[in-house]
């Protein structure tokens, strides 16, 4: 997602710490969000996402792709998961036992209807976190980035985001990591642009040095 100028600006007049922030990358310093993150369906950016947690991106891309050769190529459906041996489909991939529990799970909410992820375009942010979570291993992060980078919306603070929480932490001298409250806190000003906040916050993590 393009950095918007509106919500550039909004940023820069809210905050004098993303104004420094946005002023030393620029305003197209964010590069593409998007990258590494190749378009899918809500179903396959979910699997995409259970698959990937916890890990580097380069092992989670990895464990992706033995996971769809195991299936032929494709990702799998949530029927083709369902009648997957889980032990055979955990080897093959060299997913975690709870990995394969959640990927069963997510594709029994859609197979029951008791996830539509039709409807989740349809939804305000915190009513998609609500049908996300309900899925075993699909937690508040998890929900975030599906907000932010599948669903493309502006306006989510990645409160658990360990990286958003160093960056502010750096950039705001604070004596220690910010908690979820404290986050919300000093995000206040950010609305309705905070996605953009957190992108420029995380890109800030590559020019700091470690």
């Amino acid at each position: 997602m393009p950095a918007s100028p509106e919500g550039v600006a909004h940023l820069r007049d809210a905050d004098p710490v993303l104004r420094e922030l946005i002023d030393g990358l620029g305003p197209d310093g964010l590069g593409d969000p998007q990258r590494g993150r190749p378009p899918t369906d809500h179903y396959g950016a979910l699997v995409r996402s259970i698959v990937g947690q916890q890990l580097s991106t380069r092992a989670a891309r990895a464990i992706y792709t033995r996971l769809t050769d195991h299936f032929g190529g494709r990702a799998p459906t949530p029927a083709q998961v369902l009648a997957a041996d889980p032990e055979e489909m955990r080897a093959a991939a060299g997913l975690s036992r709870a990995k394969v529990s959640f990927l069963r799970s997510l594709a029994e909410h859609v197979v029951d209807g008791s996830l539509e992820l039709e409807r989740l375009d349809e939804l305000p942010d915190d009513e998609v976190v609500t049908e996300l979570i309900a899925v075993k291993g699909l937690g508040q992060w998890t929900a975030h980035m599906f907000l932010i980078f599948h669903l493309g919306r502006p306006d989510v603070l990645a409160v658990g985001d360990l990286g958003v929480r160093r960056a502010v932490l750096l950039r705001y001298g604070l004596p220690a990591l910010p908690s979820p409250a404290e986050l919300e806190a000093l995000a206040e000003p950010w609305r309705p642009y905070r996605t953009l906040a957190c992108l420029y916050l995380w890109r800030s993590l590559d020019a700091t040095p470690a």
